[in-house]
């Protein structure tokens, strides 16, 4: 196949209530959203992909997709990869809306692209993309605060559904309080289950030193976002040089640019930068190649359905996350091939593209909204 031409985008709004309000140190969730994006392409293959979770932002998301993407890629090359995603770009350049909508917005489109050229050339992503291993270890994301359910319990629970380990939530209260619930998380998951803390900007420079020392002994695999937005890069530099803590950051940067002086800075240890909140797969790509200039390992910001493929491309890739059903439900009910975890590993197949079969009748259960684009200009 030499080429074939993007002739129409499809987009499905989906949007599912949660079991209850998770919280974290600074922000709730109550619901989880998505847009489901296909590409179709005049060779009769269609990429599919869905991306982001901006709840709030999902019906401007859409429109973006519509109205200012479409245009912009529909009568491309499909495997023009480069130039459709700086044919996007435009939608990241305006000053008056939240950047981030038109960069998911762009993330689905990009990601259903890569999905078209997998298909388009018989190749998983996890191979096109470098290939180094089609098993990924996959970690949860928990420890919210108010969860009504035991700390022992909890990770029971993902040891039994055949999570390797935990992102654990802290942030949200005193150092002391949050290292006395991440020590009782040790004593239950035991020596091999992996473990992290995950403040989301929660704290103080000072905090977070506090916090560092007071779980030095408790085997942290890395220390997420530990200190709070405005001097974020510096702060975490000096973190890891006063406390020794792994740190790891850069799921709030919006471009490669911003991962670039995390590094530079030596402010991670890890970036776990997201595809999907950052205009697609080609800008992380970007990144995890910048990472080995720096010896940075590279994690993914949830999104298992791609950072799966993404990180078992290449040999400093990490650990896949998701969360447990009640917090992501569209992971757990959508992609209905999904593999069992072996081990605490996702074993991806060789099926094209990105190979997920996504479930029709849960998408149609949960739709909110329907848009197809098309090369006479409808939408």
């Amino acid at each position: 196949m030499r080429s074939a031409t993007i002739t129409s985008i499809d987009t499905t709004a989906i949007r599912v209530p949660l079991a209850r309000t998770y919280r974290g140190s600074q922000y709730q969730m109550t619901h989880r959203s998505t847009i489901v994006t296909r590409i179709a392409t005049d060779a009769g293959v269609v990429g599919e992909a869905y991306a982001g979770d901006e709840d709030a932002g999902l019906a401007e998301i859409d429109r973006i997709v519509h109205e200012e993407i479409a245009p912009a890629v529909i009568g491309c090359d499909v495997f023009a990869i480069e130039r459709s995603w700086r044919q996007m770009r435009p939608a990241a350049y305006d000053i008056l809306r939240d950047r981030r909508l038109g960069l998911v917005a762009a993330a689905g489109v990009d990601a259903a692209i890569w999905d078209a050229v997998g298909k388009l050339l018989g190749e998983p992503l996890w191979r096109l993309w470098g290939g180094y291993r089609n098993v990924v270890p996959m970690i949860s994301i928990g420890g919210y605060y108010d969860a009504g359910v035991e700390i022992a319990d909890e990770i029971a629970d993902l040891r039994e559904r055949g999570m390797a380990g935990m992102k654990f939530k802290v942030g949200g209260r005193a150092p002391e309080e949050d290292a006395a619930r991440l020590r009782e998380a040790r004593r239950a998951a035991g020596e091999e289950f992996v473990l992290c803390a995950d403040a989301n900007q929660g704290y103080t420079p000072h905090e977070a030193a506090r916090f560092a020392r007071l779980v030095e002994d408790c085997d942290l695999r890395w220390f997420e976002e530990p200190c709070r937005w405005p001097n974020d890069h510096r702060a975490m530099r000096d973190l890891r040089g006063i406390a020794g803590v792994r740190v790891c950051a850069g799921q709030s940067e919006l471009s490669a640019a911003g991962c670039r002086d995390l590094m530079v800075q030596g402010s991670v240890d890890v970036c776990n930068f997201d595809a999907s909140w950052s205009g697609g797969p080609t800008e992380w790509r970007r990144v995890a190649a910048m990472a080995t200039c720096f010896d940075v390992e590279m994690g993914h910001h949830e999104e298992p359905q791609i950072s799966s493929h993404l990180l078992a491309s290449i040999p400093h890739g990490t650990y896949a996350e998701a969360f447990h059903p009640d917090r992501d439900p569209i992971w757990w009910n959508l992609v209905a091939n999904r593999p069992a975890l072996r081990d605490g590993c996702l074993t991806l197949s060789d099926a094209p593209g990105l190979g997920w079969e996504l479930d029709e009748e849960y998408i149609a259960a949960h739709r909110v909204s329907h848009r197809v684009s098309d090369a006479g200009g409808g939408a």
